[in-house]
């Protein structure tokens, strides 16, 4: 299995109904993806920066998503609700 955990950067004020709504379209939109298993928003219990865990079979599912139309567009639409960039950390899985 192939995780990424992405850091969000700070969301801007007043937009994080907006964010975490885009989430779930998203989340929606690239569940048709070969290879996808789930992508999960986190809330820390201390902070306020969301991450996220995105799974797939494997690094290549993964991506033929990342580089596909879907990601650039998710992209392109949530980038106006941040204030700086997600920060992508990269895993393969080992042991379960």
């Amino acid at each position: 299995m192939f995780l990424a955990i992405v850091n969000f950067p700070p969301i801007k004020s007043g937009k994080d109904k907006e964010f975490r709504e885009w989430f779930a379209a998203s989340n929606r939109e690239f569940a048709s993806f070969k290879g996808f298993i789930r992508r999960r928003l986190l809330k820390p219990e201390k902070g306020d920066n969301y991450a996220a865990i995105v799974e797939f079979e494997n690094r290549d599912a993964f991506m033929a998503m990342h580089s596909s139309p879907t990601h650039d567009k998710a992209g392109e639409n949530v980038r106006p609700l941040f204030d700086g960039s997600p920060t992508p950390t990269f895993y393969e899985v080992v042991v379960e």
